[in-house]
């Protein structure tokens, strides 16, 4: 058994660990939107951690470094497409209506989406009060 695979065995209980943790991160959470967070960060991470693991220990049992490239570009996807993912999945959970937690104190969305109208209001005021002084002169 060589380094190489030690370390890819080591990778591979890693991820194997944020599995679990992404596992009862979706069985505690209270509402969606916690579950997709504790779900992709645990999970992004459980799986670099597999798949480069993989890798590693390809390497070390089969002596081919062709297997470093392809884990190391999947893992790249996997890291760049994952959040983005859950990020729309969240955004289309919560337009379509989808409650959060009654324990839920700070609604972030809502309040972005309040200070849009009121910029927007605001904008309307000076454009009518432009208009104004510009029939004045």
């Amino acid at each position: 058994m060589s380094i190489a695979s030690i370390v890819g065995q080591a990778l591979v209980l890693f991820g194997t660990f944020f599995y679990v943790v992404s596992s009862l991160g979706l069985i505690r959470m209270p509402d969606v939107y916690n579950r997709m967070q504790t779900a992709t960060k645990s999970a992004t991470l459980g799986s670099l951690g597999v798949i480069i693991g993989v890798g590693i220990w390809a390497v070390g049992e089969v002596g081919s470094y062709s297997w470093i490239p392809k884990t190391l570009t999947i893992a790249v996807f996997l890291l760049l497409t994952n959040p983005i993912a859950a990020h729309a999945l969240i955004r289309a959970a919560y337009k379509s209506g989808v409650p959060l937690w009654e324990g839920s104190i700070i609604d972030k969305y809502k309040e972005a989406e309040t200070s849009l109208e009121r910029v927007g209001q605001i904008k309307e005021a000076l454009e009518e009060s432009a208009k104004e002084v510009e029939k004045n002169e």
